[in-house]
């Protein structure tokens, strides 16, 4: 895209809601069943069967617009969406058109250290469609099981204009749901999914262009990649003097493109009127409150915790709040510790090393990490030691103090010990000592690392160096 060009990007998140029962039966919300176990006269729609909302998801619904800072509508209706769905039964989506149940609320994202507040229009509940299964040979089948899983939808205003900044809303979108507990967003099963509106235009306009709307992207490096080349298509239709059509495209990984499924529908082929079988509903503030009440701190409230309070950098403050189960691990760790930063740089460096954000499973608990950065913090045990004693902690029923006791880990810090050991590594090899004092400062470094070696790692490093300056003196 040249610079005569600019993008404007908005996003429709789809969400799954982490209900027991779909959104408007009793069926159960499971990932995985065998292919149509889930299913009953209600959400195979059947003829003479009644909708029945369930209050969790509208619970969900209501907590996810707090933790977005959205107004929760004092009444809320649902409509009947008549867009051709072939994976639902009843040929109709119950979804929320004119009174959504959240509005106007933003989400502050920071890109390159500059923030940006993206705007969220609406949160609007609905229920999901089936899954169509295309096998070569066989046609299409179809699984009618995520037919009712309750969805919300989160549509934000078109405030983006790279891919980084829709990447970054995407991620903090779904880090901030999972502190809310609503959803396990894995978008490896379909759970967070995002459809990604494009539009290019001259910079410095303020009118829209025509709109292409990516569907289904399910990951955030295929977003980023789906928008950086929707953006090139555009700019170069209308270099070409192309007239540009509203379409639906689909995200092809393998080639890196975007390819045309149909031309855009407008509001009108939805022909959405108010659902008949289930009344509008009237919010009390009560159950707002009682929602709000339930909401614990959020991603953006505990990094400015962590900066300020136990002094982590920004970018360590960021990964400690990937989720809420590695912010609580820190939190659990860090409460009764002298040394937070340690704490911090051995769960950011050790810890997260064998396991991941998605699944956090640390291979210690929180209080023997905070124990292992006491021992470091005081000078009891070196930084080489602490690599040792996690390593013999995995599995361990003994402490971290215990091992360092077995193990003779402790930091050795007699000066007569450190100075004998500097004195031998120095008769060993003259040659370092003639580089280091003609001059080659690499030498320094070398003798301390030899002297490390000899003392297992148990060496204190900064007595180490500080010893070595007064022999080279002498």
């Amino acid at each position: 895209m040249t610079d005569l060009y600019e993008a404007v990007i908005g996003i429709e998140v789809h969400v799954e809601l982490a209900t027991e029962a779909k959104i408007f039966c009793g069926c159960r919300a499971q990932f995985g069943a065998p292919p149509n176990t889930n299913v009953c006269p209600v959400c195979m729609g059947y003829p003479g069967v009644l909708p029945s909302l369930n209050e969790r998801a509208l619970d969900m619904a209501i907590k996810a617009g707090l933790a977005l800072e959205c107004r929760i509508a004092d009444v809320t209706r649902f409509d009947r969406k008549n867009y051709f769905y072939p994976d639902l039964p009843k040929a109709y989506q119950i979804s929320q058109n004119e009174f959504p149940i959240c509005y106007g609320g933003g989400l502050d994202v920071s890109v390159d250290g500059e923030k940006k507040r993206i705007r969220i229009k609406r949160i609007h509940l609905e229920e999901d469609a089936g899954k169509l299964l295309h096998r070569d040979g066989e046609g299409t089948l179809i699984d009618y099981n995520r037919c009712g899983v309750p969805l919300i939808e989160i549509v934000s205003e078109p405030d983006m204009h790279t891919s980084a900044e829709a990447k970054a809303y995407l991620g903090e979108l779904r880090t901030v749901l999972l502190y809310t507990g609503i959803s396990d967003c894995r978008m490896d099963e379909g759970s967070l999914r995002c459809d990604v509106n494009v539009s290019v235009r001259k910079r410095g306009s303020t009118e829209l262009g025509v709109r292409t709307e990516i569907k289904n992207v399910n990951s955030f490096a295929f977003a980023a990649k789906a928008i950086d080349y929707e953006i090139g298509r555009q700019t170069e239709l209308i270099q070409s003097g192309a007239e540009l059509c509203a379409e639906t495209r689909r995200f092809d990984e393998a080639s890196g493109r975007t390819v045309l499924m149909r031309k855009k529908e407008s509001a009108a082929d939805y022909r959405y009127f108010p659902e008949p079988d289930i009344p509008p509903l009237r919010i009390d503030r009560e159950r707002v409150d009682r929602i709000k009440a339930e909401l614990v701190p959020l991603p953006a409230e505990r990094r400015r915790l962590y900066t300020g309070r136990y002094g982590v950098s920004a970018d360590d403050a960021r990964i400690l709040t990937l989720s809420p189960a590695i912010a609580e691990y820190f939190e659990s760790a860090v409460s009764k510790s002298h040394y937070p930063s340690v704490v911090a740089n051995i769960l950011l460096c050790d810890v997260l090393a064998k396991t991941s954000a998605e699944v956090f499973e640390p291979f210690i608990g929180a209080e023997l990490l905070c124990e292992t950065a006491e021992l470091y913090g005081s000078g009891v045990i070196s930084s080489s030691s602490v690599k040792k004693l996690l390593k013999m902690l995995d599995g361990s029923k003994l402490t971290p103090r215990q091992i360092v006791e077995r193990e003779s880990l402790a930091q050795i810090n007699d000066e007569g010990v450190l100075e004998d050991v500097l004195r031998q590594v120095l008769e060993q090899d003259e040659r370092l000592v003639s580089d280091y004092k003609n001059g080659k400062t690499a030498a320094r470094k070398a003798i301390i690392g030899r002297a490390m070696a000899k003392s297992n790692g148990r060496a204190n490093p900064v007595l180490l160096q500080k010893l070595f300056d007064k022999l080279m003196q002498e």
